[in-house]
């Protein structure tokens, strides 16, 4: 099993209490989901705020339209610092995407790690390089122009 990581970081023009308010509300999540993905949260009564221990049901087409569930549980959370959420059903074996907030002046400093590794499949390696790693890298693409839009200042 080979487990990749995907890294990225973006300033955001606002200070850490919104921008964590923003990203600990599991409800905001199809604000910054390409629409392409078809996100849909399925958990009834879902919190404003996420906790340890939080389990949220999805759908959600990565891929070719094909709908996939997927559930996550926030697994870790640090007020305002760091949560992390992990896979317990969906398309990966392994997948752990810890979020990261750091003040920098009167922004905020947002850092992302996912580790993730795929099934089992044939080619695994052209599939991860081919397909995988690049729809990651556009659904990123998309969080950044949706997050920068969401934070523009006003």
């Amino acid at each position: 099993m080979v487990i990749h990581s995907l890294q990225c970081e973006q300033l955001v023009p606002a200070p850490i209490p919104e921008v964590w308010q923003f990203f600990s509300d599991p409800r905001n999540l199809e604000k910054i989901t390409p629409p392409d993905m078809q996100f849909r949260i399925l958990t009834p009564d879902l919190p404003q705020q996420i906790y340890p221990g939080l389990f949220i049901e999805y759908r959600v087409s990565p891929l070719w339209g094909i709908p996939l569930t997927w559930v996550t549980e926030i697994t870790h959370v640090v007020e305002r610092v760091f949560f992390c959420d992990e896979q317990r059903i969906g398309p990966y074996r392994i997948w752990s995407h810890k979020h990261f907030f750091e003040r920098a002046g009167r922004h905020t400093l947002m850092r992302d790690r996912v580790d993730y590794a795929l099934p089992a499949l044939p080619l695994q390696g052209v599939v991860h390089s081919l397909i995988v790693r690049k729809r990651l890298e556009q659904i990123f693409s998309f969080r950044r122009q949706a997050v920068e839009k969401i934070f523009a200042p006003k």
